[in-house]
């Protein structure tokens, strides 16, 4: 782990388009650690291993959660980068994103990928809340928006 200096920054935007992030306003931040490196898949698995963790991308989501979604549609999976095979315009993500079926930490490519080879690759498909638990896990904390 490395020790972030403290200080204060101006945090926040008067941009119409970014309503939430009104005002901009000084934030004091105190010092705090952080690790060097990601979370790797090696690490992850250790936690999910010792304590039977399921991600959020591994559970199929509850239809009262998304009640405009097809039942056809509540699937687990994640969304996964697919490079279009010409140039698309930056404005619509469906061009090089889309969900898949089992794609999770474990399956980062789609249910037919695994992890051997990418042990030391950062882990992904991984949720706020799945952050928080592996954290938790590891007697540490996500930092905070601020910091």
């Amino acid at each position: 782990m490395v020790w972030i200096l403290g200080g204060e920054f101006w945090m926040g935007s008067d941009a119409a388009r970014f309503p939430d992030a009104k005002p901009v306003h000084r934030v004091p931040v105190d010092g705090f650690w952080m690790d060097t490196t990601e979370v790797t898949n090696e690490q992850f698995a250790k936690f999910a291993d010792a304590t039977g963790y399921v991600t959020v991308s591994e559970k199929t989501p509850k239809a009262e959660d998304f009640l405009a979604v097809p039942p056809e549609n509540l699937v687990a999976g994640s969304v996964v980068f697919a490079p279009p095979p010409a140039h698309v315009p930056l404005d619509d993500h469906y061009q090089r994103w889309s969900y898949m079926k089992g794609a999770n930490w474990r399956h980062p490519e789609g249910p037919t990928s695994d992890l051997k080879g990418r042990e030391k690759y950062p882990v992904v498909h991984v949720a706020w809340q799945d952050a928080v638990a592996y954290a938790t896990w590891a007697d540490k904390r996500l930092p905070t928006e601020a910091e």
